[in-house]
């Protein structure tokens, strides 16, 4: 059935009615745009998070007492170093610094820049520094959101800490982050060791916390069952934990657009349905001229699915490339914090693009089918009416 004469009637209906198409086109486009746009955010957002994770250690140990976290004795290093199947052990220095005037908090993360041990995706940020110039005066790397914070605050090439002391510790901006390095980093400030320990007010001989590896995935209840009888005040987290609360957070609030996107979709096809079953004048008289050329009540829907199939299958295209030009080259302004939150550092960051085809099919198959639907019930009643009827 599909020849050049019924392709070029099939586009000459799409001309004549397209006034008709065109407000359909746009709705259908926007509703498309929008729930792929939360998609590619969650994805994008949801990759960085777990590439950051994967760079994690297996194991986070605190000191943890009346619902305070507290710092950790060094002495546990040791301790966790005796372990059966612990291959590494790390203190960490890292916390929040606030900036009381714009009540803005910075992550400070403190690293030896000599130790062999510092995470993958620490070392990935610091790769290719000059050690020995960085560590010549008291210098730092900040995010890019930090830096775009500093700039409107009109702190040029250096920044002055207030450790708990209330002390004044002026340290220098040596270099920042590529906005689109990583997500996580954007708000982060990197720091010799030592220098943020003073800054965070840390005392000598403790750490923030403690990390450790476990290689081997079979030993890894084991190592924790040992952890919680040597310190019953240690709180354990394990990194499967967090990819746990990671995945139920996006699942959380990719639920929630969902659900409006599907409220929003129905009440859509209703109107959609209700304009269809009010075909106007025209479009019943060309029904019952096709019926009376010979047409089949079958071809005449087939021939109304495929003209609406166009319109449905150009909407879905045009929303997902909008989608992608808004997420990935404009950075998905004022949808982004749905995700990422409106509190702390305004987000300038780069979505790095992680595309699943599954999830593109489904919104595909879940738009595509719904919008036929509430067009093929309405064809098909009128072409079941007989062509003479209506013609009167």
């Amino acid at each position: 059935m599909l020849n050049k004469k019924y392709i070029k009637f099939l586009f000459l209906l799409l001309l004549t009615y397209k006034k008709k198409h065109l407000s359909v086109f746009v709705i259908s486009t926007v509703i498309v745009a929008v729930l792929t746009s939360t998609l590619f955010i969650s994805s994008a957002i949801q990759k960085d998070i777990y590439i950051t994770l994967d760079g994690q250690a297996d194991f986070t140990i605190q000191r943890y007492k009346a619902g305070k976290v507290l710092n950790t004795p060094e002495s546990w290093i040791d301790e966790f170093l005796d372990i059966d199947g612990v291959s590494q052990v790390q203190g960490r220095i890292y916390g929040m610094h606030f900036y009381e005037p714009a009540e803005t908090y910075f992550m400070i993360v403190g690293v030896d820049l000599f130790d062999q041990e510092v995470s993958a995706n620490l070392k990935k940020l610091i790769n290719g520094i000059d050690i020995d110039k960085f560590l010549a005066r008291d210098n730092m790397i900040i995010g890019s959101d930090v830096k775009k914070f500093f700039d409107e605050y009109q702190y040029k090439g250096s920044y002055s800490f207030r450790p708990p002391d209330r002390s004044i510790k002026k340290v220098y901006i040596y270099d920042t982050f590529p906005k689109d390095s990583n997500i996580v980093s954007s708000d982060m400030i990197i720091m010799d060791k030592d220098l943020a320990r003073k800054i965070l007010g840390v005392e000598d001989g403790y750490v923030t916390d403690i990390v450790l590896e476990v290689p081997n995935p079979k030993e890894r209840e084991m190592v924790r069952q040992k952890l919680i009888i040597s310190h019953f005040n240690a709180r354990i987290i394990q990194k499967k934990d967090i990819k746990r609360y990671y995945k139920n957070l996006f699942n959380y609030k990719g639920g929630v657009f969902l659900t409006l996107y599907i409220i929003v979709l129905i009440t859509f096809l209703l109107i959609l349905y209700q304009r269809y079953s009010l075909i106007s004048q025209n479009d019943s008289k060309e029904i019952a001229l096709l019926r009376s050329m010979g047409w089949r009540i079958d071809s005449v829907i087939y021939l109304k699915v495929a003209e609406n199939f166009f319109v449905a299958f150009g909407a879905y295209l045009s929303g997902v490339i909008i989608a992608y030009i808004y997420v990935f080259f404009l950075d998905a302004p004022l949808l982004k914090n749905i995700f990422l939150g409106y509190t702390n550092l305004a987000h300038d960051v780069s979505f790095t693009p992680n595309i699943n085809n599954t999830d593109l099919g489904i919104i595909f198959l879940v738009f595509i089918i719904p919008f036929l639907v509430a067009i093929i019930i309405p064809a098909w009643q009128k072409a079941t009416i007989e062509p003479t009827e209506i013609m009167r």
